[in-house]
């Protein structure tokens, strides 16, 4: 009989960990997969179009103590009627919000970013270990000795789907959409709207090309909380004081993105702060783009001079590779055709969906 696993996370955003799950979802596998949320929201409705069972715990504020009491009684009788192998976590904040419901059950952690001792939640790992870790990258999992020396995480990557457009004329009813010249070569970034992601470091970048220079720019990606509404604005302001405007985009948050990357020609993305994994890489990769981020984090396990350039996070180094592939078309469709070859045969996920249900029945067992 096949495992039970629960997944639990959050429900309120929506980033790699969520599009990680989707995928899971709607993958053939051979364990039994059930997803607990606190919240309702775009990963809730997504799973359940994928045919998963989805339970909504109610939402849950740490600073907020009185809201987790609910929530945690929801998942205690889940966790005592369906009675789940392994309850694999999806962040430290989850194990706290979950509290004593989990107690007496089997647990893992997935680590989808760096353990950061400085972190209260995280800290707290070292007081109240989980039974087996589980990571996204070897970069992820570096970072659990520090606080967990007992533990060696399993890496398991991640499994992303091949969502590139194929009906002929995509690319270009795209750029028809959008008003897109079809000779203009087009840079596209897509990201959470956070600072670390490097949307500034790219407008600086951009800001260096030659004013000669043919090309435009799309931002993908929407503010979701408070800071990312005030990022967004100084964005918008740093578009007007170096004088791209016309050039840069904000296109928000897109439920098509593989579209927008098939009306593309170069991924950029020159994050400040280390990618964990970086899901949004291999899929610009099945679109056939040459990827260009800087040289940190998970990046490194991902991209490298076969499918794209990784770069000191500087305005300069970012410009002198974006300039050179402007100029040469050629390079950058054998980049692409590289990327997409390397993607199809370590990402999909016919292939890392086994390995990954390979480390969660190691974890059960461990």
């Amino acid at each position: 009989m096949a495992g039970r696993v629960l997944h639990l996370a959050a429900g309120n955003l929506y980033g790699g960990v969520e599009s990680f799950l989707v995928t899971l979802a709607r993958a053939p596998r051979r364990l039994e997969h059930r997803f607990a949320l606190f919240f309702e929201g775009r990963l809730a409705s997504e799973l359940r179009a994928s045919g998963a069972s989805v339970d909504v715990l109610g939402p849950a504020r740490l600073g907020r103590p009185w809201t987790l009491v609910a929530p945690q009684l929801r998942l205690r009788r889940l966790l005592s009627s369906w009675r789940p192998d392994l309850v694999l976590v999806h962040s430290s904040w989850l194990r706290a919000a979950a509290g004593p419901a989990l107690l007496g059950h089997r647990q893992a952690l997935f680590l989808h970013g760096p353990v950061d001792p400085r972190f209260p939640l995280d800290r707290l790992l070292a007081w109240l270990p989980p039974d087996a870790l589980l990571s996204n990258s070897a970069f992820t999992a570096s970072s659990a000795s520090t606080l967990l020396p007992g533990l060696t995480p399993l890496v398991t990557g991640c499994p992303v789907e091949d969502r590139a457009p194929r009906e002929p004329g995509a690319r270009h009813a795209v750029r028809q959409e959008l008003g897109l010249a079809e000779d203009t070569p087009v840079i596209v970034q897509v990201s959470r709207l956070e600072a670390w992601k490097g949307q500034e470091l790219l407008l600086d970048s951009l800001a260096r090309l030659p004013r000669a220079a043919d090309w435009a720019c799309l931002v993908v990606g929407g503010a979701q909380r408070p800071e990312e509404l005030a990022l967004l604005a100084r964005l918008r302001a740093r578009v007007e004081t170096l004088g791209l405007s016309g050039r840069v985009r904000f296109l928000g948050q897109r439920s098509d993105v593989p579209r927008l990357l098939a009306a593309a020609d170069i991924f950029c993305q020159p994050n400040l702060g280390p990618e964990p994994f970086g899901i949004v890489f291999v899929e610009a990769m099945y679109a056939g783009l040459p990827v260009l981020t800087t040289d940190m984090g998970g990046a490194r396990e991902i991209v490298d001079a076969s499918c794209g350039a990784r770069v000191p996070p500087r305005p300069d180094a970012v410009a002198e590779v974006l300039a050179r592939w402007l100029d040469d078309p050629q390079a950058r469709r054998a980049l692409g055709l590289a990327g997409r070859q390397l993607a199809e045969g370590l990402y999909v996920p016919s292939v890392r969906v086994p390995l990954l249900e390979e480390a969660i029945e190691l974890a059960m067992r461990q």
